[in-house]
């Protein structure tokens, strides 16, 4: 069986790095992704089962705008967003499927744990 493969999608190369290295110790497959002020270089072909969107987007685009272009093109894959924030900011809720702060590796792997079980494939 394949392993759930999980789009991650960030501004920083080093935190594609670091959470590609927690799922994939998790047992999943990292997508990584990189947000630049030209573009969000989402894979092309490739099978995504759940999307870890950064908030805080050095980019071109918004994470809300983001979370609109990934919910498009791989639309049975939940969304969860990642932040320093407390709660989920009000302009993405419409747009992902929960909430996860950064610093938490075990919550993190919970929750797209939790998540990908809820999810219909």
């Amino acid at each position: 069986m394949n392993k759930p493969a999980v789009l991650i999608i960030d501004d920083d190369p080093s935190h594609l790095r670091i959470y590609g290295w927690i799922i994939q110790a998790a047992g999943f497959d990292p997508v990584p992704a990189l947000a630049t002020q030209a573009e969000v270089e989402l894979p092309n072909g490739a099978p995504v089962d759940l999307v870890l969107l950064d908030y805080h987007l050095n980019a071109s685009m918004t994470a809300p705008e983001v979370a609109k272009v990934v919910r498009a093109k791989y639309a049975q894959a939940p969304i969860l967003v990642l932040s320093d924030a407390l709660m989920m900011p009000d302009d993405i809720g419409p747009f992902v499927d929960g909430f996860i702060r950064k610093g938490d590796p075990a919550r993190l792997v919970e929750m797209v744990t939790q998540t990908l079980g809820k999810a219909v494939h």
